[in-house]
């Protein structure tokens, strides 16, 4: 026999941030729960079977902390909870919505939304050198980036190197006008949108100006002994052998480095080892790393993005 529930909202607010744009976040909860899930004014009506409407209630005041407050809902922090349910870690759960790790300039909050992230979060802080690998999405780089300048800006560090491998996804750096730098730059862009978030751009332009953040192509780091400094190197998954070793044995006295990338994703030539690939193999096992693996429910971009990394990763394991 069909049962019902009704949860009352305290606010409009409330309301909006746990309907979701186009009350995306209600069509999630139905999908996850199988209960018919409505919302009239700042009543949240819950209808199914006993045991639908008695685990849509319960996953909608799991993420209390966050309606109660107005505060955004996405559709990977209701999966969270989810996961949460199902394997007992309501307390970890709560602990994850309220670790806020930073504010962007716009005064949104930055926390992890999986517990892989707060996993790779706290790997970042207690090991000197971690390697992240994980589709696109997953917050690698940002989350590293957010890291990074928690630690600079409370002196923790002197330097904030962010670089990658200038390699070309199916286009040639020949083909843009420009010095060497300008050629490169759009390929550094993505670190360029990480501290954007953060600082204020007049800021970064006197910081890169002082050298205290440095943004380069991967083969500027040659030959350097990085001290001091937080080192995040991005797209790591196009570099070779050669490069990941270069680039891992430039890390210097109290310096911290990060190592992002996407093995499935690689722009090397069909017939070249993956020096990101390569590295899993050979570091697995080296004590004072942390190796961290996100996948595709760690995705925080649009909805859409988790279902095309997913149909890419059935195409190719089949």
């Amino acid at each position: 026999m069909p049962e019902s529930a009704t949860i009352q909202l305290p606010t409009i607010e409330s309301a909006i941030a746990l309907s979701g744009i186009r009350e995306e976040n209600l069509k999630t909860l139905a999908q996850q729960t199988g209960a018919t899930v409505v919302l009239r004014g700042q009543d949240l009506l819950i209808s199914g079977t006993a045991n639908q409407v008695e685990l849509c209630g319960r996953l909608v005041r799991s993420l209390e902390d966050f309606w109660k407050h107005g505060k955004t809902i996405t559709n990977v922090d209701i999966l969270t909870a989810r996961h949460a349910l199902d394997t007992q870690r309501t307390e970890e759960l709560q602990d994850l919505q309220r670790d806020v790790l930073a504010r962007t300039r716009r005064g949104e909050e930055i926390r992890a939304k999986t517990f892989r992230q707060r996993q790779y979060i706290q790997s970042v802080r207690t090991h000197d050198l971690t390697i992240c690998i994980g589709p696109a999405g997953t917050g690698k780089t940002f989350l590293a980036a957010v890291l990074a300048v928690q630690a600079l800006l409370a002196n923790q560090y002197e330097r904030l190197i962010l670089t990658r491998p200038a390699v070309e996804a199916g286009e040639k750096l020949g083909f843009l006008p420009g010095d060497l730098q300008q050629k490169v730059n759009p390929y550094l862009r993505p670190l360029y949108d990480a501290l954007h978030e953060l600082i204020d751009p007049e800021k970064i332009t006197n910081l890169m100006e002082r050298g205290v953040i440095e943004v380069a192509p991967l083969a500027y780091m040659r030959g350097r002994t990085l001290n001091n400094s937080f080192v995040i190197v991005d797209e790591a998954q196009n570099t070779t052998p050669a490069q990941m070793k270069m680039v891992l044995t430039r890390l210097g006295f109290r310096s911290k480095m990060v190592v992002t990338g996407d093995i499935t994703q690689t722009d090397l030539p069909p017939n070249q080892t993956s020096g990101l690939a390569l590295a899993q193999k050979i570091l697995q096992n080296v004590e004072g790393m942390a190796f961290c693996h996100l996948s595709q429910a760690d995705v925080v971009r649009h909805p859409l993005v988790q279902r095309i990394v997913t149909a890419y990763e059935k195409y190719e394991n089949s």
